[in-house]
């Protein structure tokens, strides 16, 4: 069996480990911050992340996609002029490139999922290569929302 594709589980328990925020871009408090790599996929280009924080106002700059779930607690994010209460069971994506600034009123843990974007030639090739097929009449063995071997099944 090829290592890449072997499934990966984790535990319940999640032991994590001190991380640093970048001490120019703290603006207020101490906060502490604690992460654990929970995966990582074969290419490298994306990862899963669980991160807390405790109580803080500091930057942040994103150098890959974001989407995080918020699992507890609670953070204001500030994007330019637009400020937003984010709370446990809500989600966030931060595109490459993107900044904010985190108020962190008490605590907050998120899973983080990271992706790094493709090269602007890959993408403009997959979208023509995704077009063809469609024009083709040729479709995927992936159902949206599911997975391929149901889609075999069937």
């Amino acid at each position: 069996m090829d290592v890449g594709n072997v499934i990966e589980f984790g535990s319940g328990n999640l032991n994590l480990t001190p991380g640093l925020i970048n001490a120019d871009w703290i603006l207020e408090g101490k906060p502490l911050t604690n992460n654990k790599l929970l995966s990582k996929s074969a290419d490298g280009c994306a990862s899963t992340w669980m991160w807390d924080c405790t109580a803080g106002r500091f930057n942040w700059f994103y150098d890959t996609d974001e989407t995080v779930y918020v699992v507890e607690g609670s953070v204001i994010i500030k994007d330019g002029s637009r400020t937003r209460h984010v709370s446990a069971g809500e989600t966030i994506f931060f595109p490459a490139g993107s900044s904010a600034e985190w108020t962190v009123p008490h605590y907050v843990r998120k899973v983080a999922f990271l992706r790094s974007p493709l090269p602007r030639p890959v993408q403009f090739a997959r979208r023509v290569y995704h077009g063809l097929n469609r024009l083709l009449g040729r479709k995927g063995n992936r159902v949206e929302g599911g997975n391929s071997l149901m889609s075999q099944t069937r």
